[in-house]
This record gives C-alpha cells, sequence and structure tokens, in this order.
C-alpha cells in the first residue's frame, strides 16, 4: 500500500520493504521523493502541533512521567520550524526532512548522509535562509473574498456565489515585478444541478507576462440539489409576470 501511494504522488526514486524504515534489501527512497512525501503530510494540519513541540510529558500526572525532548532542535533554535522528522541508521547516516514557515511562506529541507547532528542542521538551515531570503508569496485573493458567480439550471437555488475558500498566493522572486503577474478566473455560464460539494466549477489561473506560473481549481462550497418541478414552475411563471 505505500509502494502504491507512493506511484501515486510520482515518487520515481522509492521502494519500500517494510514500514518501519530499517535497512532491509530494496528499500531506499531520495532526498526529492521524501520532500514530496512531506509535502503530502503537511497537508494535514495538526501535525505540526506535534512535530513543532520541542518538549512534553507523557502520563504526566501519574506517579511515573515520561519526558519527551525532540531529537530536531531546530524547532527550539530556528525561527519559524515546527518540524518535521529526523532519522538515523548506520547505514543512512544522520537525515532529517524539516519544515518551517516564515510569512505566509512554508520551506521544506531534505538532508541525507550526514556525519553528524550539527552538520545536518547546518545544511537544513542554510536551505532554510536563502529560501526565506530570495521568495515569498504574493496574494492574489484572500479567504472570503468574491472571485464569481455560475448560474444554476434547474438548482435548488439558481445562481452560485463563489467565495475564496483560502489564500490564494503564489511563490515569486523578491524584488521582481509583482506587476506583471495577473490573474484570470474561469467560470461555466451555467451548470446544471445537481452540484456535489467540492465538486470542481472553475478555475483560477495566474500569469506572468503568457507564462502560466499557477492554476488553483475552484470548488462548489456545498451541495446544490436538484429543484422540484413546483420550485421551477414558480420561478419561471414568477419571471413571465414580473411587473415593475
Amino acid at each position: 500500500m505505500m509502494n502504491e501511494k507512493a506511484a501515486e504522488l510520482g515518487m520515481k526514486d522509492t521502494h519500500f520493504s517494510n514500514s518501519n524504515g530499517l535497512p532491509v534489501e530494496n528499500h531506499y527512497s531520495s532526498a526529492h521523493d521524501i520532500a514530496v512525501m512531506s509535502r503530502e503530510l503537511l497537508k494535514y494540519e495538526q501535525i505540526t502541533k506535534y512535530t513543532g513541540a520541542y518538549q512534553d510529558y507523557l502520563r504526566k500526572d501519574t506517579p511515573k512521567p515520561f519526558w519527551l525532548v525532540n531529537t530536531n532542535k531546530l524547532v527550539r533554535f530556528y525561527t519559524g520550524a515546527d518540524g518535521l522528522k529526523t532519522g538515523y541508521t548506520s547505514e543512512a547516516k544522520f537525515c532529517l526532512s524539516a519544515t518551517a514557515k516564515r510569512d505566509g511562506l512554508r520551506a521544506v529541507a531534505v538532508v541525507l548522509g550526514a556525519p553528524d547532528t550539527k552538520s545536518r542542521n547546518n545544511e537544513v538551515s542554510r536551505m532554510f535562509d536563502y529560501a526565506f531570503s530570495q521568495y515569498s508569496m504574493h496574494s492574489i485573493y484572500k479567504k472570503g473574498e468574491t472571485l464569481g458567480s455560475v448560474k444554476i439550471s434547474k438548482g435548488e437555488v439558481p445562481e452560485l456565489q463563489l467565495q475564496a475558500d483560502q489564500d490564494y498566493r503564489v511563490l515569486v522572486k523578491k524584488g521582481g515585478k509583482t506587476s506583471e503577474l495577473r490573474h484570470e478566473v474561469t467560470l461555466p455560464p451555467n451548470i446544471k444541478a445537481p452540484v456535489k460539494a467540492g465538486q470542481v466549477v472553475g478555475k483560477l489561473s495566474v500569469y506572468q507576462g503568457n507564462l502560466l506560473v499557477k492554476e488553483f481549481e475552484l470548488k462548489a462550497p456545498a451541495e446544490i440539489k436538484k429543484a422540484g418541478w413546483w420550485k421551477l414552475f414558480k420561478r419561471t411563471t414568477g419571471r413571465l409576470f414580473h411587473v415593475d
């Protein structure tokens, strides 16, 4: 199942032979693939609540509390670091998949085969320093802003209002010309009911000049059922006999 998921994520340099990560024949991965895996894990936002904690207790209010200290020291010493996972075996040496977030920009850095923890942490810190000094996130729409509307044919409601369900942003080089960025919201003139919650109904495209930089799917926020004949009849007759 892990190999199936890896293939689904496009991890072409990974093969799992066990589920614990210990050395065994034909069990391998790459820094790139671990970064892809880490990015997927970060979709579950609550993960950093745990990976970002430097220390905590298990069984705190018992006669035998157990104190835990995070082996990823960057969560304490690097501003914005809140994960993800250290690793060590004699074959793989010191490894770390790390993540940090500053000013809305989240970065993932992966180091494999470091000779010691100090080298591992220094290499990750250097990559983070570069990312945060060279790049930033440029806002296109903020969560809650209106994106447009789509007419719903034979729906319980005649129109679907679309609002940004997240902050839509793109990665840009610091000092670059953000004035060259432009965006387009593409929506069909109408959609036939029923419409499922989460159904893709359009797209938001961001361009730099003529180059497509990023594309976002726009989804229906809620289900829209097909209207009954009586509601459709009243809606039609209401339009026919409406008087100003």
